[in-house]
């Protein structure tokens, strides 16, 4: 997976790492078991600070994503708790249908995204 770093994006660097690697998993770039690279060697490779890059490896190993283990650094480890998961989507999904109701934007509409976005994930 290529790593791409808007340096001018409001989204802190950790949190574009994290979605990003996130995504990954969701595309099937990852699976579970799969080493990412190590914290230097990420920082090299984005040309970022190693301090954000354990930023983003902590906020993924808290929230599931990864494990960090002292022989092989991290690793894609998909054990989260799916009732965990479950109330953290909806959670976030409140916010995003706020904003977008807020905005005039029509229940068939954000149907549609969803249904759009969830074909991406899971189609081949």
């Amino acid at each position: 997976m290529v790593f791409t770093i808007d340096f001018n994006s409001n989204e802190a660097i950790y949190m574009q790492l994290c979605n990003q690697i996130i995504l990954g998993i969701a595309n099937a770039e990852y699976r579970d078991g799969d080493s990412l690279p190590s914290v230097r060697q990420m920082a090299e490779i984005i040309g970022i600070n190693m301090h954000t890059v354990n930023k983003a490896y902590s906020v993924l190993r808290q929230e599931g994503y990864i494990k960090l283990d002292r022989r092989h650094g991290a690793v894609i480890s998909l054990d989260t708790d799916r009732i965990l998961a479950l109330e953290a989507m909806n959670e976030e999904l409140k916010v995003v249908i706020a904003k977008a109701i807020s905005k005039n934007i029509t229940p068939e509409e954000i149907h549609a995204i969803v249904d759009e976005i969830i074909a991406r994930f899971t189609e081949g």
